[in-house]
């Protein structure tokens, strides 16, 4: 199962020191029932576009809890044994909580299929995002589009290869 685990640059790198993006229970996203119901779609790439933003978003969240991370959403894609990874049935219904799942034992680096990033251009609206997070989880429209705007970025695809650049430990750094 191809789960997504939202980070920031800095947990990134840590997962790099470390080897392991954690020790479970993880908070990640994957295409669960409750998503597939609310996307109402059966193209697999398209649901599984859909638990990538989810997990994007949960990016923009950590980002949010931590000022002094780079204004960069991160999302590792990680493929894990299918009963390692489950949804919460408690919370399948919250709309919240689409996608969401818990993965279960550590997962590690190397079993990682690729990383999505924003690029240093949209680090502004990224960080006006993580700061309107709140006002639009209170129901401000105006701060929802701002929280929006984020996802006008595409998050870019990177091989696990390019993590050390990405975090600063590449060539030059």
């Amino acid at each position: 199962m191809r789960v997504y685990v939202p980070l920031t640059l800095p947990g990134l790198a840590e997962a790099y020191k470390t080897g392991e993006l954690g020790a479970g229970p993880l908070v990640a996203y994957a295409v669960t029932p409750a998503l597939r119901e609310w996307y109402l779609s059966d193209d697999m790439e398209e649901l599984e576009y859909a638990a990538l933003s989810r997990a994007a978003l949960a990016s923009l969240r950590l980002l949010a809890a931590d000022p002094d991370a780079p204004r960069r959403r991160v999302v590792v894609a990680v493929d894990v044994p299918d009963g390692a990874a489950a949804a919460d049935p408690d919370r399948g219904l919250d709309p919240a909580a689409l996608g969401e799942v818990r993965v279960t034992g550590t997962v590690r680096l190397a079993e990682a299929a690729a990383v999505h990033a924003d690029l240093d251009d949209a680090e502004a609206d990224v960080s006006a995002a993580a700061e309107a997070l709140p006002a639009a989880d209170a129901g401000d429209d105006d701060a929802q589009f701002v929280v929006d705007g984020a996802e006008d970025h595409e998050l870019l695809w990177y091989a696990t290869q390019e993590i050390p650049n990405l975090v600063g430990f590449g060539e030059g750094s």
